[in-house]
């Protein structure tokens, strides 16, 4: 298991939280996803690594921004 950290930008609900771990979620091989609304942290655990493209674009499908 492999697990990477990223902070995203814009999240202020629930709803907000749902749309990124819904998105990020179905990345192929994404087992987990922890998501902290209040710190923006967003904490995915895979099988193997996961490019950070995929992730930015699935957070960015969810109308949110990865920050760096």
């Amino acid at each position: 298991m492999t697990t990477s950290s990223y902070t995203v930008t814009g999240m202020t609900c629930a709803h907000c939280v749902a749309s990124v771990s819904e998105e990020v979620g179905a990345i192929d091989g994404v087992t987990g996803v922890a998501v902290d609304l209040p710190t923006g942290a967003v904490t995915v655990t895979s099988r193997q690594p996961v490019d950070d493209a995929r992730v930015r674009a699935a957070v960015e499908e969810a109308g949110y921004t990865l920050a760096g």
